[in-house]
C-alpha cells in the first residue's frame, strides 16, 4: 500500500471525510456540504447513517466538488475521539471501498494534528492487510483495488516525519501476520529462523542455534518436545543494541510451537489445522524486535524463540517421561500436549542466565483454559511483578489490545508437584489449567521479574469486528509490548 501525504483533495476519486455522532461534519466536510448545496447533509437525513463508528456512507457523482464521490466515516462521538476512534474511521474507510474499482482513497484530516494525520495512515495500512500469498484464482472484483492513500495534512511535511515510526510498526505487524498466515509445510522450525536472520537487515543481531548446539547446552524439554518430528527443533536469539552500551537488557521470550498435533497425546481432528498458529507467541516477540529496530528504539532487548514441532512417531516423548530441563529440575511428562510450557521453561533459564535481563515477558499460545476463562477479546496476564503487570495492562488500552490479569496463588503449587521428579507438566484435571501452566513457566524465571501472556485468545480471530484487524492472523502483542517498551522502558 502506497501512503502520500498531500496539502489538497483535489482531484480525488474518492474523498472520506470525518462524521461524528449527530452527523456532525468535521474537517472539509461543512465546506463540502456548502459546495455541493447541502447533499451530505440531505444524504445523511435520508439514511440512517449518524457518524457512529465503524459505519460508512457513500455520496456518489456529488456536484459541485472534484471527487467521484465522497465516503463519509463514522468517528463516534467528537468528546470521545481518541487515537482508537480514528484509527477505526480510517479503517472503516478504507473497507468501505477496498472492492469498488477505484485505485486511490483521500482521507481528510487537514484539521487534526500532524500525529493524528500520521495514524490516518497507519490505520488504513492495517485494514488493507490480507494474506493473499496461495490465492491464484481470485476473480478480479474479490480484490482489493485500492492501490494508494492520500492523507490530507495542514503540514504534510510533519506528517510524513510521524508516520515514520507507524511505518516501522505496522511493518513489523505485518511481519507477524505472515507468520501466523503460514501453512506448517511451508513455516517449519528452521523457516522460521531463516526468516528471522533476515532481520538483521534493519540492524537486528540474530543468533539460531540447532539441534546440536542445543543438545549441547543442554535444552533438553525443549529437544524432547521435537524428537518426534523430521524437523529440526530451533532457538533464534534476536538482539537489538539500541540503549546505552552495557545498559541491562530488557528480554522478551516466545513459544513457537510451528505445528501442534499434541504429540502421542494427540489432539481431536476437527479444528486440528488451525495448530498451524500454535506459534503466535514466538510471531509476536520477532515483530515487537522488528518494530524496536525498524524505529531506533532507545533501548537494549533481547528476545529468544523457541522454535519446534509437536509430532507423533517412534521417536516422540511418551506420556511418563522424565527429562532434565537446561535448569536442572527433572520435569515428568504428563502429557505431551502441555508442550509449549516445556519450550518456554528451557528458554526463560537460558534468558536469565545469559542475559542478566531486567525482566523477562514471554507469550504464548499456551492453553485452551485460558479460552474457556476469558473468551475471544482478552488474553491473560499471569506476574510476579506488579510493576510489570502494570506496565503492560497500561499500554494495550492505548492500542486496542485486551488484557486481563490472573492470579498466580503459591498454594496452587501443589498441583504440579509429582512424587517422581521436581515438577510435573500438567495440573490435577482442568482446573485452572492456565493458572498451573503459568506456575510451571515461573519455576523456570530464578526469580528475575517476569510476566507471561497467554494469548490463546487472542492470537488468531475468526469474525473481526475492528476494521484494522483481520480475520486470521492478528499479530496480537506487537503493538502492546511496542508501546510498553515506548511508554516505561526507553532511555
Amino acid at each position: 500500500m502506497k501512503i502520500e501525504f498531500v496539502a489538497s483533495a483535489s482531484p480525488a476519486e474518492i474523498l472520506a471525510v470525518l462524521v461524528h455522532e449527530g452527523r456532525v461534519l468535521s474537517g472539509a466536510g461543512p465546506r463540502l456540504d456548502t459546495a455541493t448545496s447541502g447533499a451530505l447533509t440531505r444524504a445523511m437525513t435520508a439514511s440512517r447513517f449518524t457518524g457512529a463508528s465503524n459505519s460508512t456512507l457513500i455520496v456518489a457523482a456529488p456536484a459541485g466538488v472534484d471527487a467521484t464521490s465522497i465516503l463519509l466515516s463514522g468517528a463516534g462521538e467528537a468528546g470521545k475521539f481518541d487515537d482508537l476512534a480514528l484509527e477505526s474511521a480510517a479503517g472503516a474507510a478504507y473497507h468501505a471501498v477496498k472492492l469498488s474499482g477505484a485505485t486511490v482513497l483521500t482521507i481528510d484530516a487537514s484539521h487534526l494534528t500532524a500525529d493524528q494525520a500520521a495514524r490516518a495512515a497507519f490505520a488504513a495500512r492495517l485494514a488493507a492487510y490480507r494474506f493473499l500469498k496461495y490465492r491464484t484464482t481470485l476473480k478480479p472484483e474479490k480484490t482489493p483495488s485500492i492501490e494508494t492513500i492520500k492523507i490530507v495534512a495542514a503540514d504534510p511535511k510533519a506528517a510524513g516525519a510521524a508516520y515514520a515510526d507507524l511505518s516501522a510498526v505496522a511493518d513489523a505487524v505485518e511481519f507477524s501476520r505472515d507468520l501466523v498466515s503460514e501453512p506448517a509445510n511451508v513455516l517449519y522450525p528452521v523457516e522460521f529462523a531463516k526468516r528471522v536472520k533476515a532481520l538483521e537487515k534493519l540492524g537486528l543481531e540474530v543468533e539460531i542455534l540447532g539441534e546440536k548446539e542445543l543438545e549441547k547446552l543442554g535444552f533438553r524439554t525443549l529437544l524432547a518436545v521435537g524428537m518426534g518430528s523430521v524437523r529440526e527443533s530451533q532457538v533464534a536469539i534476536m538482539k537489538w543494541n539500541g540503549g546505552k552500551k552495557g545498559d541491562q537488557p530488557i528480554a522478551f521470550v516466545g513459544k513457537g510451537v510451528c505445528f501442534d498435533t499434541g504429540g502421542i497425546s494427540i489432539k481431536p481432528s476437527d479444528g486440528m489445522e488451525e495448530m498451524k498458529w500454535d506459534m503466535g507467541g514466538a510471531a509476536a516477540v520477532a515483530g515487537l524486535m522488528h518494530a524496536l529496530a525498524g524505529r531506533k528504539a532507545k533501548v537494549n532487548a533481547v528476545g529468544v524463540l523457541g522454535l519446534v514441532e509437536n509430532m507423533p512417531d517412534g521417536a516422540a516423548q511418551r506420556p511418563g517421561d522424565v527429562v532434565m530441563s537446561l535448569s536442572g529440575q527433572s520435569v515428568e511428562i504428563l502429557n505431551t500436549d502441555a508442550e509449549g510450557r516445556l519450550v518456554l521453561a528451557d528458554c526463560l533459564w537460558y534468558t536469565q542466565e545469559r542475559f542478566k535481563p531486567k525482566f523477562m515477558l514471554d507469550l504464548a499460545t499456551l492453553t485452551g483454559a485460558m479460552i474457556v476463562a476469558l473468551g475471544l477479546e482478552y488474553a491473560g496476564v499471569f506476574s510476579n511483578s506488579d510493576a510489570l503487570a502494570n506496565n503492560f495492562l497500561a499500554a494495550g488500552p492505548k492500542v486496542g489490545e485486551n488484557a486481563w490479569r490472573m492470579p498466580i496463588p503459591a498454594f496452587y503449587e501443589r498441583h504440579i508437584d509429582t512424587p517422581i521428579a521436581d515438577v510435573k507438566n500438567t495440573g490435577n484435571g482442568r482446573a485452572g489449567g492456565s493458572i498451573t501452566a503459568a506456575l510451571f513457566l515461573q519455576r523456570f524465571t530464578n526469580g528475575v521479574p517476569w510476566a507471561h501472556i497467554d494469548i490463546a485468545p487472542t492470537a488468531w480471530v475468526k469474525d473481526s469486528r475492528n476494521p484494522t484487524v483481520p480475520d486470521g492472523a492478528v499479530g496480537w502483542g506487537v503493538r502492546t509490548l511496542d508501546r510498553m517498551v515506548a511508554d516505561s522502558y526507553e532511555s
